[in-house]
């Protein structure tokens, strides 16, 4: 299966007004917006040729095809992945795509389903720490998208908080996963949680503080008592502070 045969397959599903409306909210790493590299195949149809094409050895020809020239055929491929049931050909699979993700859809949408695992935990989390050191915004995203995921719940610990915490970044996309990941905890995890947002000096930039807290206060999983407080632990931030 060549990438030349996904292309044809995608292209048969094409929406060109749904590619005209998914361009303008997936830019890529650049923020730029570029419809000529979208096909405009619609998520549903991606997932359903994923879960067919995962099953076909034939497929590995266009998983090791990269990059892949279309927004599509990288969704497709993050799909594939994420219905590999092999944890240690999924984590292959993983680390040889992730340099190529350009934007957050992508990087958001790659659920590999092993991962869910109890048992690869600790092989998990070994690569997740290194992720997190990534010069590349969408492992360092992914990373802290996979603690939300797999590390918030009984496998929870305190100091994974701080692993996302001490990431300083001027990417926005990283700063609104780690706004992400720790409004979550607030929900999972909120006593563990509180100290980061009460500690002076601050242990987060004034923007994710404020974004978690608005993330919180959006949830319906942290209480009314809860929220009441958390907005007294917002920042006055200038617009020109960095996010």
């Amino acid at each position: 299966m060549t990438d030349k045969d996904i292309q044809r397959m995608l292209f048969e599903k094409q929406d060109k007004e749904y590619r005209d409306f998914q361009a303008k909210l997936i830019p890529d790493e650049n923020g730029e917006l570029k419809t000529d590299s979208m096909i405009g195949v619609r998520t549903p149809d991606l997932r359903s040729m994923a879960k067919a094409l995962a099953r076909d050895p034939g497929v590995s020809g266009f998983l090791s095809a990269l990059p892949h020239k279309y927004f599509d055929e990288d969704q497709l491929h993050a799909f594939i992945i994420s219905e590999t049931r092999d944890f240690e050909t999924c984590m292959e699979q993983v680390t040889g795509f992730l340099p190529y993700v350009d934007n957050w859809a992508t990087c958001d949408q790659m659920n590999p389903k092993v991962f869910g695992k109890k048992s690869h935990r600790e092989a998990l989390l070994k690569q997740i720490k290194v992720w997190l050191k990534s010069k590349k915004t969408y492992e360092v995203r992914f990373a802290i998208r996979m603690l939300m995921c797999h590390f918030l719940d009984e496998d929870f610990d305190p100091k994974y908080l701080q692993m996302v915490a001490k990431i300083r970044s001027e990417e926005y996309y990283i700063n609104m996963m780690i706004a992400w990941y720790f409004a979550t905890a607030l929900a999972k995890q909120y006593e563990a949680v509180l100290p980061i947002l009460e500690a002076e000096p601050l242990v987060l930039s004034p923007w994710v503080q404020n974004k978690t807290i608005q993330k919180a206060c959006e949830s319906y999983r942290v209480s009314d008592d809860q929220k009441t407080y958390l907005r007294t632990l917002k920042i006055p931030v200038r617009k020109s502070d960095a996010k």
